[in-house]
């Protein structure tokens, strides 16, 4: 049993986890207890939690090669406080506590590191760690650090995530040899990929020499269907029921004759302004990604350790994920060309939304999107632990890591018909809107090939690191630990575009030089803004099950990538700098601690405590693209970080925790540029701020902790953070472009306002960038409870549960635009009455309820688990176009496996994941709940068997 005297009062790392288990084992088999398999796992999980002082909690793998989900954020779903996103139907990054991923840092055998992965609307770009690039094999254990302590590594206001490869010393003597082979079987992509895992290991002896190899391949191919609207959005449209909304006008502002499409001036009316004030979505669609995923990652070990005084590891990891994601969609490009637009039988419902319409002269377009990513991650790191007396030690520590997400393929080819007539769209089912096109989409005749786009791009995160320990027991009970650390991260993007309209405004086509076409203003079927479509640059598209109901158009002709990119000269166009994403970052920190560990008794209560002081010095320097000109800026900042953890042991199986402790986070990467980015899609201006301080906080903890029986908890856990420094969006509106100083060249070439040089003197431009806010509170309760039901009779005691429950609540102030209010402001009788306010919110990620349970089955020969995940609805972001802020509904995950072992070392397994096909819903305005996306992925089989030598 634990008590004070045995507490840990240094973060676990790899290696103390792992030799945990080992010892678990030993100890049950010295009791004559049986303990294998999952219910091993949760009993070595339980002791990592027990004999620290800190709260932690971790995942053991029951064996070797044998983590007990596919994937590690799923994994870590089951711990309470934590929730996860996905990506492709798979976990990618994970919440904690209610804090973002941006707010965790992760470890890889005690390094700090990154690992950047992309997908098709959020490539991750900040200090965010994407799970997904690792195989969850390669790993043995995660221990997840949610109080702070002065020997811990700085930087989480969430939590300090160790990923955990080799120890071969921790393994049996001589050789181990284990492989596992399966196959993954999509529902919705119906594709069989090969899943493959091996590990080589070797202890000598004498225990003092041990080497690892491991390896592990994946390879699946997923579907995602569903609908999208790119947000909803005001504009004024070309008439609404017959009433033309645009004239002709003289110099006194005589409204005369009606303007059609372009051009003219705007004549208020109650039809023209009801439908101009009404969100519309701005690009509804219904569409197929495509998730062809390749994992590979490869780990070796070498331990050495001649005396019981010495121990040198050295540990290499090298992961490569790659990914093609291919998009399909058929859609109608309402945002920007509301202008030419009619609409007629239209429906406002009582949140102000255009729910129903048909649109004639609408802008059909349909477009093939292929993103080719591959991320190569590698680290290399090495410890020396070192007894120099019997009550002095050190450890030194030091590696790199360097993470590569490069995406060299990012092209996008468009067709379009501009003036297409009878498009249906119906949301009054948000959820699952019908959308008809009037026109033939089978046709190509009805098509042009409008634009094309290629944005190749590549981010770098580099982690260099040498780190000192010493501990030294002054006495019984009594301990002081000191150290330093010197890191250096470097973060690096580039980004590039080949982007083009194939037609500007009027004149020879800005791609071949092959075809004169029309000026933006012309309209009608003999308006040229493309090439013509024929056969051979197109494909039929069939959408499959994406949720949509009876009536809607399931086929639509796409653009055939490969003969639409040769035709275009796509890749042979030279490569023009993204200015707002060229830049970097380059922090170095050097910092050192002191830390007092205590254990005794106090008044006949025995307690185990650690209070400490960690400082550290941040030298940052960032640079970015402002003008054309490269800008650097260099700025430092110091922070002194006073922390304490105490375990109260009032019996051997209850312990009290409470923890206080100054924590920061350093700003997020994207806005730390000093440079600026335009799109000039949306209109919107984003300027980065070199100045922005951390994210600083005070937390609070208290925990009651019960280990009622062996494998068992029940535990209670109370949270509190005061954010006191809480960068924060400010928004400008109603600006123009020419007075932010950017050039034209920052813009995307096909983008509208690219294409129309007048827009840039118009106010119509909202100017983004960075502040320091205010601050924000956070706080929440975590409840936990795990047993297995030994209490019942015969069979029924091989089962067990497992379920936690977190309820988190946190307050922020925001600043959002909000919708506009009229839509005829002078002069210029522009839409007008948006104005940017400060909004009340919880934190961007925070669920506010988040449920796990898991029931397991386990015999000598038979196990099964059944778990279920439910996360709560919340705000994700900021939003833009009149809607404040957008954000996810709740969604309840199901996984199942099933696994027996034909002998002792072969087993059979049975795996499935999204079993109830969940479906992700987003949406935009927190009021109105207006439909973002709704997407399904499928359910995944994964079947196979596992030999063990």
């Amino acid at each position: 049993m634990a008590t004070a005297a045995h507490a840990q009062d240094t973060p676990l790392d790899a290696n103390a986890a792992s030799e945990q288990a080992a010892d678990t084992a030993e100890a049950a088999q010295a009791d004559e207890i049986i303990v294998t398999g999952f219910r091993a796992s949760l009993d070595a999980a339980l002791d990592v939690k027990r004999e620290s002082v800190a709260a932690v909690d971790a995942i053991v793998a029951e064996d070797i090669a044998k983590f007990p989900d596919q994937n590690l954020a799923e994994s870590l779903q089951r711990i309470p406080g934590i929730s996860i996103q996905r990506d492709g139907g798979e976990g990618r990054a994970i919440t904690v506590r209610g804090l973002g991923a941006q707010f965790t840092r992760v470890r890889v055998n005690g390094l700090e590191t990154i690992a950047t992965s992309h997908d098709g609307a959020s490539s991750n770009r900040d200090r965010a760690f994407d799970f997904n690039v690792f195989a969850s094999e390669l790993f043995n254990s995660i221990v997840v650090h949610k109080t702070a302590s002065a020997s811990l590594d700085e930087g989480s206001l969430g939590a300090v995530v160790d990923l955990n490869t080799g120890n071969p010393l921790g393994g049996r003597t001589g050789f181990t040899f284990v492989a596992s082979a399966q196959g993954s079987y999509n529902d919705l992509s119906e594709n069989v990929g090969p899943r493959v895992a091996g590990l080589l290991s070797w202890k000598s002896p004498d225990g003092s020499f041990g080497a690892s190899v491991s390896a592990a391949y994946q390879q699946t191919d997923t579907l995602e269907l569903g609908n999208n609207t790119v947000r909803w959005a005001q504009a004024r449209f070309d008439s609404v029921n017959g009433t033309p909304c645009w004239y002709n006008t003289d110099a006194d502002l005589n409204y005369t004759t009606p303007r059609a499409n372009s051009g003219g001036r705007y004549r208020p009316s109650e039809a023209c302004d009801a439908a101009g004030l009404a969100f519309h979505p701005r690009i509804p669609r219904y569409g197929e990604v495509g998730h062809d995923r390749e994992r590979l990652g490869i780990t070796a070990s070498v331990q050495w350790s001649p005396s019981d005084a010495t121990k040198v590891s050295v540990d290499g990891l090298y992961s490569r994920f790659s990914e093609d994601r291919r998009e399909k969609w058929g859609e109608v490009l309402l945002r920007s060309n509301e202008r030419s637009i009619d609409v007629v039988d239209y429906e406002i419902d009582e949140n102000n939304n255009m729910v129903s319409a048909t649109l004639n002269d609408a802008w059909v377009r349909t477009e093939h999107f292929l993103k080719q990513s591959r991320t190569e991650f590698y680290q290399l790191g090495a410890t020396w632990d070192q007894d120099l007396t019997d009550n002095f030690r050190f450890t030194l520590l030091g590696g790199f890591s360097k993470s590569d997400a490069e995406v060299p393929v990012e092209t996008t080819i468009i067709f379009d018909d501009r003036d297409a007539q009878g498009y249906e769209f119906d949301y009054s089912d948000m959820l699952h809107p019908r959308l008809t096109f009037g026109t033939s989409v089978t046709d190509p005749a009805n098509f042009q090939l409008a634009e094309i786009r290629d944005r190749p791009s590549d981010v770098v995160n580099k982690f260099k690191t040498v780190q000192l320990r010493t501990e030294w027991d002054v006495t019984e009970g009594f301990q002081v630990k000191a150290g330093g650390v010197w890191r250096r991260y470097n973060y690096d993007i580039t980004a590039f575009t080949r982007d083009t309209a194939v037609c500007g405004n009027g004149g020879e086509d800005l791609v071949l030089g092959t075809i004169t076409c029309s000026p933006s203003s012309a309209f009608g079927p003999g308006a040229v803004y493309g090439f013509p479509v024929t056969g051979d640059l197109a494909d039929l598209f069939e959408l499959g099950d994406a949720g949509q109901p009876g009536g809607n158009t399931n086929s639509w002709l796409i653009p055939n990538l490969d003969a639409a990119a040769a035709f275009t000269g796509l890749y042979d166009r030279e490569a023009r700098i993204d200015a707002g994403n060229n830049r970097g970052v380059q922090e170095e920190t050097k910092g050192g601690y002191v830390q007092f560990d205590m254990k005794g008794d106090l008044f006949g209560l025995e307690y185990a405590a650690n209070a400490g002081m960690r400082y550290v010095r941040t030298e940052q320097s960032s640079y970015g693209l402002n003008g054309g000109v490269l800008v650097n800026i260099e700025r430092d900042y110091d922070d002194w970080l006073p922390s304490m953890n105490v375990a109260l042991f009032p019996h051997e199986d209850f312990i009290i925790r409470g923890a206080i402790a100054k924590v920061i986070t350093r700003p997020s990467l994207g806005s730390l540029t000093p440079g600026g980015s335009a799109d000039g899609f949306n209109y919107r201006i984003n300027f980065g701020n070199p100045q922005l301080e951390p994210f600083r906080a005070t937390t609070f903890d208290v925990a009651f902790e019960w280990y009622f029986a062996p494998q068992a908890i029940a535990s209670v856990a109370l949270f509190k953070k005061d954010i006191e420094s809480f960068p924060v969006g400010r928004t400008l509106t109603e600006q123009t472009f020419t007075s932010t100083g950017l050039p034209a060249s920052v813009l995307v070439p096909s983008s509208p306002a690219a294409l129309n040089p007048e827009q840039l003197s118009q106010p119509i431009w909202t100017i983004q960038t960075t502040v320091n806010g205010t601050g924000a509170e956070l706080k929440g309760i975590e409840l936990a409870l795990q047993t297995p039901f030994t209490f019942l009779p015969g069979f029924l005691s091989n089962f067990g549960g497992i379920v936690n429950a977190t309820f988190v609540d946190s307050s922020a102030i925001y600043t959002q635009t909000g919708p506009f209010t009229n839509t005829c402001v002078l002069p210029g009788c522009s839409l007008g009455g948006a104005s940017a306010d400060e909004y009340e919110s919880t934190l961007h990620g925070l669920s506010k309820e988040a449920y796990n349970a898991t029931l397991y089955y386990e015999d000598d020969r038979f196990s099964a688990r059944a778990s279920v995940s439910y996360r709560g609805p919340y705000v994700d972001a900021g939003s833009g176009t009149g809607n404040i802020f957008e954000g996810y509904e709740s969604i309840t995950n199901v996984d199942a496996s099933v696994r027996y072992k034909l002998t002792d070392w072969i087993e059979l397994s049975v795996e499935g994941t999204n079993l109830t096909d969940a479906y992700r819903v987003r949406w935009v305005d927190v009021d109105t709940r207006r439909a973002y996306e709704n997407n399904h992925f499928g359910r995944t089989i994964l079947f196979g068997a596992r030999l063990k030598l």
